[in-house]
């Protein structure tokens, strides 16, 4: 199954939105239900307003009514990890979960939402 979600990844990579940055950014998320969802970075001349590719993901799965994650792979044109935010989203919403980094010509690195956020915080943490 993980091929299929970097195939999925890697085409979502070519969707991405990016004319500022020219960063193109593909993601695929597996549900425990076994469905996957793409997602890619969408720029825009505001730059706050710009989403990731893996928030993509994950919010558009979350809308779809799912909420246990299996697996999450990123493609960039070099394999680099998620940004901050998207780190913490990831956590918040996956809780440890297996990430995988891709280059665009399928290089892989192993990863996880708690190597990639160490001493991670949530919603228990804020005494709600």
């Amino acid at each position: 199954m993980q091929s299929k979600l970097i195939q999925v990844s890697l085409d979502a990579r070519k969707k991405a939105y990016a004319p500022y940055s020219k960063f193109y950014v593909g993601a695929a998320l597996e549900t425990s239900s076994g469905m996957i969802y793409p997602g890619c970075n969408v720029e825009n001349a505001s730059f706050s307003l710009t989403i990731c590719a893996e928030r993509t993901a994950l919010f558009s799965a979350i809308a779809a009514g799912e909420k246990d994650f299996t697996h999450l792979v990123v493609a960039t044109e070099n394999g680099v990890s998620p940004c901050g935010a998207c780190r913490q989203v990831i956590w918040e919403l996956c809780g440890e979960i297996p990430i995988t980094l891709v280059d665009e010509t399928g290089v892989r690195t192993e990863t996880s939402s708690s190597e990639l956020l160490p001493q991670a915080f949530g919603q228990q943490d804020l005494g709600s």
